[in-house]
């Protein structure tokens, strides 16, 4: 094969990789910009405001997702990787109490970044079987995180535990946050003070 056949042939190659490297930045940046514009406060965005954010015409937009529902799967994908490296660090509390109030000082972070994509999820949710059904590994996630941690003579009381799953529940964080209105410090305090109470008399 002579050079100029070898170029003639590397040319596509390098074609190709340079589209699907444009299309990946491109589909980053949309996912970006809808983090962006929620985090900003905007629950439901359009197609054409994440467009605009992310500086791509809106038929790249949907060139990557076929609909708005499809973008905020990609979107909770991004927020539960992020969730998972908060909620599954490795404790620094030795025994299994302390560890249970440990878990609501690491879901008040956690709880507190994904705030405004719960909120937006919440507004698409009755629209979206994925983002329904993304609520509910949440909460089986969280769930699982919490039985782990406890001891047999508690995982055999069903109502201490279901009063500890609803304790460390973003339901719970999002009350004290919003409806009562509590700074974060005061809100984990709280959640604290109960979480040993429910806990106190086990041996």
């Amino acid at each position: 094969m002579t050079q100029e056949t070898k170029a003639k042939a590397v040319e596509p190659a390098e074609e190709t990789d340079g589209r699907r490297r444009r299309g990946q930045d491109n589909r980053a940046r949309i996912v970006s910009a809808m983090l962006e514009i929620i985090r900003a406060g905007d629950m439901s965005p359009s197609a054409e405001q994440v467009a605009a954010r992310a500086d791509v015409g809106l038929r790249t937009v949907f060139r990557h997702f076929k609909d708005m529902d499809s973008l905020y799967r990609e979107m909770s994908v991004v927020i539960e990787s992020e969730l998972r490296a908060i909620v599954d660090a490795p404790f620094h509390s030795a025994h299994w109490k302390d560890r249970i109030v440990e878990l609501v000082d690491r879901r008040a972070v956690a709880f507190e970044k994904i705030f405004p994509f719960k909120r937006a999820s919440e507004t698409f949710r009755h629209r979206s079987r994925f983002l329904d059904d993304d609520s509910s590994r949440l909460v089986t996630a969280l769930r699982m995180i919490l039985e782990r941690e406890l001891p047999a003579q508690v995982t055999g009381d069903p109502i201490r535990v279901e009063a500890l799953d609803l304790l460390l529940s973003f339901e719970a964080w999002s009350r004290l946050r919003r409806e009562q209105g509590l700074e974060i410090a005061q809100a984990v305090e709280v959640l604290r003070a109960a979480v040993r109470r429910t806990i106190e008399d086990v041996r």
